[in-house]
């Protein structure tokens, strides 16, 4: 159908409506899209991020530091957290709903003439690309919608490429193996240009390292050729120092160390995500583009993003992170440890997608509750309460390694989960919302963070 209306909710009708073409990976679409609005990949400078975690939060900060070295920047991320529109942002602004419409119509439009039946991502990719060649963006954050080498975004011919780590999720598509999988987002891994990774899978790395030698690319490793190390972690931010291991002679003036810099995330994983920008816009730096040693310690200070261990209520506590695979939910679970468990309970609320990998999500996350309150986002993808059930008793030695917990408890909407918290809740607990963006998204409008009010960004 042709959509002629610019309103808003009848427009992200349309786009979720674009869902029934499924999931197709390829690039033939997009491609074709491209053509027909005239090539607007080629009028940005871009970096391209792949992973299984991670891609959110490096994506910011690598905006956040070209934004503060007074360049134009577009990211587009995925998926959002309350609105659609968080998904393509510039300068931390998100797209307009009316451009959301406009955009929207006249894709539409042309896609219909050329007898095009994109899916749901290749639509918002165009858009997103069509939207940032119109405001004259000097730079695109693009984020990796799955997998890597047929995905949608994968037209684009960045000047870093960008793997954050391999492990396991999407495996229908990308494949049973994490060598398997790690060959599909080095896919993004293009002829003669840097990639910077932190994967630190020795059988992922291998392939990564394998394909980048094939390209004539330069790698850049975590570990090896950079590091973080962190020096303060609190429940609001991190405080690390960042090594630039052995440069060689021809990078000295370009790769430094950097002391005392502060990232308004925590979880020590945010020391990798951060670390990575950090190498990826040095390697902008020695391709030439201006960034400079204040812009790096001030776009990670200024940061603006959402969804990661997120404060969102002080009374009560709710925090909440939109981990939704097993190492998201490993990496929250240690944070949690780190962070909180010593002084604070955990009153756990979970809602899963039932194509996801539930037991490997509620796992580590089962270690840190007091109490869990099992949910369900709206939505036909969302596992039941039920399900969950089912899975965490199917868990290995459930009964003992479990036996902290005073309680489990169902509720069939997020709504009812949030209540039921509130009654258990005193100042010895924090009620942590997670398992999907679908479930803390809805957490947040559900407490008054309504769409289109953006202090923070999402993925």
């Amino acid at each position: 159908m042709l959509l002629n209306s610019k309103d808003y909710n009848e427009t992200v009708d349309y786009l979720y409506g674009l869902q029934k073409h499924g999931i197709k990976l390829g690039l033939k679409n997009t491609e074709r899209l491209m053509s027909i609005l005239g090539e607007p990949r080629n009028s940005f400078r871009s970096v391209h991020i792949a992973g299984t975690n991670g891609k959110g939060s490096t994506a910011a900060i690598i905006a956040s530091i070209l934004k503060e070295s007074g360049f134009k920047v577009g990211m587009f991320t995925s998926p959002h957290l309350v609105s659609f529109t968080e998904r393509i942002t510039i300068n931390n602004v998100p797209i307009s709903e009316d451009d959301v419409g406009e955009l929207t119509s006249y894709i539409c439009r042309i896609a219909a003439a050329a007898d095009l039946k994109p899916t749901f991502f290749e639509f918002i990719t165009a858009m997103a690309f069509y939207y940032f060649a119109c405001e004259k963006v000097d730079w695109a954050v693009v984020e990796v919608g799955m997998g890597g080498r047929f995905d949608a975004t994968n037209v684009i011919l960045p000047v870093v490429s960008v793997i954050t780590n391999i492990g396991f999720d999407h495996k229908e598509f990308l494949g049973q193996s994490i060598s398997e999988i790690a060959f599909e987002k080095a896919g993004i891994i293009k002829h003669a240009i840097p990639v910077v990774t932190a994967v630190n899978n020795s059988e992922a790395l291998e392939v990564i390292e394998n394909v980048a030698k094939k390209a004539g690319s330069e790698i850049h490793i975590y570990g090896k050729d950079f590091k973080g190390s962190l020096t303060f972690i609190g429940d609001r931010h991190i405080t690390f120092d960042y090594t630039s291991i052995n440069p060689s002679i021809g990078y000295i003036n370009n790769f430094k160390d950097y002391k005392n810099l502060t990232l308004p995330l925590s979880g020590r994983h945010q020391l990798y995500n951060a670390s990575l920008a950090i190498r990826t816009c040095e390697t902008l730096r020695h391709r030439g583009f201006p960034v400079t040693d204040g812009a790096i310690n001030d776009g990670i200070s200024r940061l603006k993003f959402g969804g990661r261990l997120e404060w969102i209520s002080q009374t009560p506590s709710i925090i909440i992170d939109s981990a939704h695979n097993p190492d998201a939910a490993k990496a929250l679970a240690d944070a949690v440890k780190e962070i909180f468990l010593e002084h604070k309970k955990i009153i756990l609320i979970i809602g899963i997608m039932k194509d996801k990998d539930i037991e490997g999500v509620l796992s580590p996350l089962t270690q840190i509750a007091d109490t869990i309150i099992l949910t369900k986002p709206e939505g036909e993808r969302a596992a039941s309460p039920e399900r969950l059930k089912e899975a965490l008793k199917k868990l290995e030695k459930w009964d003992n390694r479990n036996s902290m917990l005073n309680s489990i408890i169902t509720t069939n909407t997020v709504d009812e989960a949030i209540e039921r918290a509130k009654e258990l809740w005193n100042e010895n607990y924090i009620i942590l919302i997670t398992g999907s963006f679908y479930t803390t998204g809805e957490a947040k409008e559900i407490l008054g963070h309504h769409p289109g009010v953006l202090s923070h960004l999402r993925e």
